[in-house]
């Protein structure tokens, strides 16, 4: 199901599963989940849009038993060449939204209101030189945008500061209900920076699954970034 606009519109921390431990995944998204996280962010590469290959839909089917059964959702970032090939297959795998970057698909409002129709959210992903206006172009048909703050490909890089600064400006061309989700480099000294640019969905995958607690650190992530707390 789509995610709702009451809650898309509320700041959340995404937790990346991509820096997961893969023998205990299941106990460690059900940890950031008792830590209070409602939105899983699931990384998907295809070695070819992006010089790696991660999961596909059955790790989403394998976790949507846990996930949707504690009132929680899937945001899908595919990395991949020719996206419309598998979004239907991620939405009955479990997908809530799905992300599709703007160079892979050369009729993205088509494949927008595609995922739209299946039930799930669409956004579109921009990674740091992508033009702006592309989002733009489509506005209507998104209900999230995915700013890329380091090069997609891989975990554990350093947040790229000016491509963080293009949340600004896409948080003031856009209608308030669209949610800015911010993945690339976020950890405790810059999480509270993603807010303040004007994002409001934040991934995060070393910073937190590289922790001892992973509930004590997925409270005290959220703390932060909210402002509840200093790093």
């Amino acid at each position: 199901m789509a995610i709702p606009r009451s809650v898309r519109c509320q700041a959340h921390l995404l937790p990346s599963i991509l820096s997961a431990d893969f023998s205990r995944l299941g106990e460690e998204v059900g940890q950031v989940m008792d830590g209070g996280a409602q939105i899983i962010h699931v990384d998907v590469m295809d070695g070819h849009f992006v010089p790696n290959i991660t999961v596909g839909p059955l790790v989403v089917s394998a976790l949507a038993p846990l996930v949707h059964g504690r009132s929680g959702y899937f945001s899908v970032h595919l990395m991949i060449e020719r996206p419309q090939d598998y979004v239907q297959a991620f939405v009955e795998a479990g997908a809530d939204a799905i992300s599709v970057h703007a160079e892979a698909s050369t009729h993205l409002q088509g494949l927008l209101e595609s995922v739209s129709a299946l039930g799930a959210s669409p956004g579109v992903a921009l990674n740091p030189g992508s033009d702006l206006s592309r989002v733009l172009e489509v506005a209507e048909f998104v209900e999230f945008v995915l700013v890329m703050t380091v090069n997609p490909g891989f975990g554990g890089q350093k947040l790229i500061i000016p491509a963080l600064e293009r949340v600004g400006r896409l948080r003031s061309a856009l209608s308030a209900e669209v949610a800015i989700e911010v993945d690339g480099g976020v950890n405790r000294d810059n999480i509270r920076q993603v807010i303040e640019s004007g994002g409001n969905w934040v991934v995060t995958g070393s910073a937190l699954f590289g922790a001892h607690d992973l509930v004590a650190e997925t409270r005290a992530l959220q703390r932060v970034m909210v402002g509840e707390a200093t790093v």
